[in-house]
């Protein structure tokens, strides 16, 4: 093979890799960056500092289920949690959680994941070589 044929064949091989990583990183980019649109549901979770029995539940439940953009309520007596799911584009669960506490006087706090428990729940595991790859992508970004 000649000097030039070898050169075409690196650079042709050089062309399709950039392309193929400007593909990726314009990929990640956009589905890395989710925006909530009308069927965007989202989970939050009330903890109560006091001790609830099942009426209690029961009532928070109730509460929880009528307000606006609440799709789905769980409330636990036993682990004095409430879990529900809402619609992020008609609701805020820190709107609602303080509500719950303002009108029905329950000393419940909103959990929010710390960054820790919220990477040590992907799925992606991160020694990966997809997770350092997309880590790598993100800074960039």
């Amino acid at each position: 093979m000649s000097t030039k044929r070898i050169t075409k064949i690196l650079l042709a091989c050089a062309g399709i890799v950039i392309v193929l990583s400007a593909a990726l990183v314009i990929h990640i980019a956009v589905v890395s960056r989710p925006k909530a649109d009308a069927s965007t549901v989202a989970l939050a979770r009330i903890d109560f500092k006091q001790d609830i029995n099942q009426e209690d539940a029961d009532r928070i439940t109730s509460w929880l289920s009528q307000q606006p953009g609440v799709d789905h309520v769980l409330c636990n007596a036993s682990t004095e949690t409430a879990v529900f799911s809402f619609y992020p584009v008609k609701a805020s669960a820190d709107r609602i959680a303080a509500d719950l506490r303002d009108q029905l006087h329950y000393n419940g706090v909103r959990y929010v994941p710390d960054q820790k428990a919220l990477m040590s729940g992907c799925p992606v595991s991160n020694h990966s070589l997809s997770y350092k790859i997309y880590s790598t992508i993100k800074h960039l970004l």
